[in-house]
């Protein structure tokens, strides 16, 4: 458990139509949210729409979330416009330097 949250990071390549993979993004999103209480927001590479990025944070117990994020992702509605796979990344703010 991190006491400063970590930032979860997930992108993907999206295939066909890129408004019903808005759609079934946000509601992955929203689910997320609601069972997990950390919030996201999705950005769109900006040389490539169909790369998007889905940011989350922060995140306290980062095991948890990133099941509960493959979980609720499994046979979600976006599966369908996913390219291959979501790849998770996770990011946290380093520990203090020591000294000084």
């Amino acid at each position: 458990m991190d006491p400063f949250g970590a930032d979860v990071y997930v992108y993907y390549r999206v295939t066909g139509d890129l408004a019903a993979a808005r759609v079934a993004a946000a509601d992955l999103m929203h689910q997320i949210q609601q069972q997990t209480g950390a919030g996201g927001r999705l950005l769109v590479r900006c040389n490539d729409p169909s790369t998007w990025l889905e940011v989350y944070g922060p995140v306290h117990d980062v095991t948890a979330f990133v099941d509960a994020l493959e979980r609720l992702a499994t046979g979600h509605a976006l599966a369908h416009h996913v390219a291959d796979r979501r790849h998770v990344e996770c990011f946290r703010t380093p520990e203090p330097l020591g000294g000084t």
